[in-house]
């Protein structure tokens, strides 16, 4: 590993909840790994870190300069090249006040707009730790599987580190969301969602490319190095609150790797001192497939639900299968699984256009399912956090009917305001 990197305390691989697992930090593995005490199941992989080492004034220093990106927090992250760095994170949180009403609650509701970051999805801070991880295993490429977000960012940030990208993308995706990923440069190929794992693995295999997405189709696991980026989202949630945690934060889930991220980071605060305990964590996922859902209603570790139930527009997180890692995020947190509808889906994200922001159809989930868990059981003390996951620019074919057209004369536009508006003038 000779690329330079930025400093970081990862020590090595292990299995997650397991310590006893010892893998070095390079190469990552990002194959199938099954643990000798319980064989039954594709176990993820994650990072340890020397958190003895940590200066703790990380979470006090002032941001100023040009963006570091994830390398702010570089002791805490994995090693980062600096060809990688787009400037992702540093999102901006901010309370919306209508929301609060609207979810029937009476505590702030902040949004976590993931949509700012450079290729308008949290998925970049996936991407800056797993291209790197490419770069300096001296990969000749990079492989993804992806709906739309990832593959868009894997993209990018492969040509940030000018590795080739072979790009696998669900043939169901917005076409807006197919120009985007091969804007990049990257070889795309629009795929049925069913094949593409199954794809990814034999091309991957015959080129030797990094893949940074998942490779098990029985659970997913992804890449070891993937969830430590996520993490930095609680980070700035903790430094933006003044050096508290919030509440309870609402995730929009498909797989569980964002979830188990955000979750990691309150982790690892609470057991550097800086908070008492780690926040309530949601998973907000769609009715049509709900993996995490499932298994926490039927008590089992990971769910497949191999036929959907009906049709969505979330697709960013109608996964059929799911994961150990939210699992655990959610009884570590103390929190719950919820499902929506995409008429729930729907309300919430016309309420945070109404309010100044518009999010993918999936990125609302989050807000969705404040409202429906708020009208269960009283929320936790605290700030409530919703995460939008990505910009509603990524959908933008489903965005529905054009404007309505005018003449251009006083008259014609007056009528058409009155029309579809209700505006008199």
């Amino acid at each position: 590993m000779h690329t330079k990197h930025t400093h970081s305390l990862a020590l090595r691989q292990t299995a997650m909840g397991d310590l006893s697992v010892d893998f070095p930090l390079f190469p990552p593995r990002v194959g199938e790994f099954r643990r000798d005490a319980d064989p039954s199941l594709p176990w993820p992989l994650e990072l340890d870190f020397d958190y003895s080492a940590l200066d703790v004034s990380l979470f006090d220093a002032p941001r100023c300069g040009p963006s570091l990106g994830l390398g702010a927090w570089g002791p805490l992250m994995p090693p980062l090249t600096p060809q990688t760095n787009l400037g992702e994170g540093e999102t901006p949180f901010f309370e919306l006040a209508a929301l609060a009403d609207w979810a029937g609650i009476d505590r702030p509701v902040f949004i976590k707009d993931e949509g700012r970051n450079p290729t308008w999805s949290h998925k970049d801070r996936l991407n800056r730790c797993t291209v790197s991880a490419a770069q300096l295993d001296g990969a000749p490429g990079v492989i993804v599987a992806s709906s739309g977000n990832h593959g868009a960012s894997a993209s990018a940030y492969a040509a940030a580190a000018c590795l080739p990208c072979i790009v696998l993308a669900s043939s169901t995706a917005p076409l807006a969301m197919q120009r985007f990923v091969a804007a990049y440069g990257a070889a795309a190929l629009a795929v049925p969602s069913e094949r593409r794992w199954d794809l990814m693995a034999r091309l991957q295999a015959k080129t030797g490319f990094h893949p940074v997405s998942n490779l098990t189709p029985q659970a997913h696991t992804g890449h070891p190095f993937a969830i430590e980026g996520y993490k930095s989202i609680a980070y700035e949630i903790f430094r933006d609150l003044g050096g508290n945690a919030p509440g309870s934060v609402f995730v929009p889930t498909g797989y569980g790797e964002l979830l188990y991220g955000v979750w990691k980071g309150f982790a690892e605060l609470r057991a550097l001192g800086l908070i008492e305990r780690v926040p309530q964590l949601y998973s907000c996922e769609s009715t049509v497939y709900g993996p995490l859902h499932s298994a926490m209603r039927d008590d089992q570790p990971v769910v497949s639900v191999p036929s959907p139930n009906g049709s969505t527009k979330a697709l960013s997180i109608a996964t059929p299968v799911g994961g150990l890692r939210g699992r655990r995020a959610i009884l570590e947190s103390g929190g719950a699984a919820l499902a929506m509808d995409d008429e729930e889906i729907e309300a919430a994200r016309a309420k945070l256009a109404q309010s100044g922001l518009w999010v993918e159809f999936s990125a609302a989930a989050g807000l969705a399912g404040l409202r429906q868990q708020a009208a269960r059981e009283r929320l936790p003390d605290g700030p409530v956090v919703c995460l939008a996951t990505a910009s509603g620019m990524k959908d933008v074919d489903g965005a529905g009917e054009g404007l309505p057209e005018t003449d251009g004369s006083f008259e014609d536009a007056t009528r058409a305001l009155r029309e579809n508006y209700g505006l008199e003038i």
